[in-house]
């Protein structure tokens, strides 16, 4: 199993155009995993390595290069001829692969069927999820839902009473993929099923399909179940949920609750709903959450919740959190409060010793647009070193109202293409100068 860390490096490759936040040091057990990757690709077919290379490089959506190692046309194949009918041979082979005995030639296969999305193939498929061996259902189950075929509802429903706890798992997973409201009181069902698996599977089912009329069985589970990740997803599918009797359940969440990725998602769902009523339990945890990660979704909501009423709070954190990803989503939360006058604290984050929150407080400051702020950005460009920066304050002082020639002047100096143009159109006269940054906190928490 690939561990976190690794999951970590590969995600990263898989991230484009966003500022990259700083990632630490890969640990000896990743990179030993690292190792291990690259032996076992040695050898490996090309279609297939083609395929696990285009999975690296965010699947699909890339321009290839002209000479690289390996060569497959399996890349046109799945990639531009989706939705056209299946060879039979084809079909027959990805029909073999699901009962393989080999785990990845029934995962590729399932996935594959999936891909290609021939809905024709649901016929053959359904006969499968009653008479093949559990790995083999399992990986129908996938092709399934994949495939988003509503005519494979009603077989998908009675999986989810298979003996075995990955093909319910797998069945709840499709029922969500399907968009059929029918399948949410079998769904709730599922949601206690004694297999945490299950009932995590069935609970983010119940979120995708709003299905509202099961928001009581799913407070009762974020309450009490024993499982961390089904509280966590739980909470989760509240959000998406948006009901507003759900906001008591996930503020008591985010207050007790042991687990710190359970209360991330609930303070995220408390925004999601648009709980209003939230926002002092949210500064709470905000201020005081014993995880980082909290605390940074806990300003991020804030600002979605648009609670202009906790723009001190924020400006607190700005200045006192030991953590730069919390000070700078705080600060960019202020910014997307839009408050008339530029809390000190956050003047001084662009003097911050990380480049982000110098970013995020720059960006935020010229949302504000505080002439009051002008002297200590200029101040800050005489020494800032880092172009997107730069770039972030030029535009803050233009909305300032500053029009100080020297500080622009400077600019033209920069070895930056960017900022070189931003002051140029600074010195004409233009006050809405761009290139300019928007940045964004992280990803918020997904199922």
């Amino acid at each position: 199993m690939i561990s976190k860390a690794l999951s970590f490096v590969i995600g990263a490759f898989m991230v484009s155009g966003t500022p990259a936040r700083s990632v630490p040091a890969v640990a000896p057990a990743a990179a030993q995993e690292l190792r291990e990757l690259l032996a076992a690709s040695r050898g490996v077919a090309p279609s297939l390595c083609s395929l696990a290379a285009d999975g690296l490089s965010s699947w699909g959506g890339r321009w290839q290069a002209p000479a690289e190692a390996i060569q497959s046309d399996v890349r046109k194949r799945v990639h531009v001829e989706r939705r056209q009918r299946l060879a039979s041979d084809e079909a027959r082979a990805l029909m073999e692969g699901l009962a393989s005995v080999d785990a990845c030639e029934r995962h590729i296969s399932a996935t594959l069927i999936g891909r290609l999305a021939d809905t024709t193939i649901v016929a053959t498929l359904l006969p499968r999820l009653a008479a093949g061996a559990a790995p083999e259902r399992q990986s129908v189950l996938i092709a399934l839902g994949m495939l988003e075929a509503p005519t494979a509802l009603p077989a998908i429903t009675r999986a989810l009473r298979d003996e075995s706890p990955g093909v319910r798992a797998n069945a709840a997973w499709a029922l969500g993929r399907l968009d059929q409201r029918s399948a949410v009181p079998a769904l709730a069902i599922a949601a206690t099923d004694r297999d945490a698996t299950v009932r995590a599977a069935a609970i983010v089912s119940l979120g995708q399909l709003h299905g509202t009329d099961s928001v009581e069985t799913i407070i009762r589970i974020l309450k009490s179940d024993p499982a961390p990740e089904v509280r966590r997803v739980a909470a989760w599918a509240l959000g998406e949920m948006r009901d507003r009797a759900a906001a008591s359940a996930l503020m008591q969440a985010l207050a007790s609750d042991k687990d710190e990725d359970v209360r991330e998602m609930a303070v995220w769902a408390l925004a999601q709903s648009n709980s209003r009523d939230a926002v002092d339990a949210i500064v709470t945890a905000m201020r005081g959450d014993a995880s980082e990660d909290v605390r940074e979704t806990a300003a991020w909501a804030l600002a979605e919740l648009n609670a202009r009423r906790a723009i001190d709070a924020l400006a607190a954190v700005v200045g006192g959190d030991k953590d730069a990803d919390v000070r700078g989503t705080a600060a960019w939360a202020i910014g997307e409060l839009h408050p008339g006058k530029a809390p000190a604290t956050l003047v001084k984050a662009i003097t911050d010793p990380d480049p982000e929150v110098r970013l995020k407080a720059a960006w935020a400051l010229s949302e504000i647009g505080d002439p009051e702020a002008s002297a200590a950005i200029v101040a800050a460009l005489k020494t800032e070193q880092h172009e997107r920066v730069q770039q972030a304050e030029v535009r803050a002082l233009l909305r300032t109202g500053e029009e100080s020639e020297d500080v622009f002047r400077t600019l033209l100096e920069s070895k930056d293409a960017d900022t070189r143009e931003m002051a140029v159109r600074a010195l004409a006269g233009h006050r809405n100068s761009g290139p300019w940054p928007w940045p964004q906190p992280r990803p918020r928490p997904m199922p």
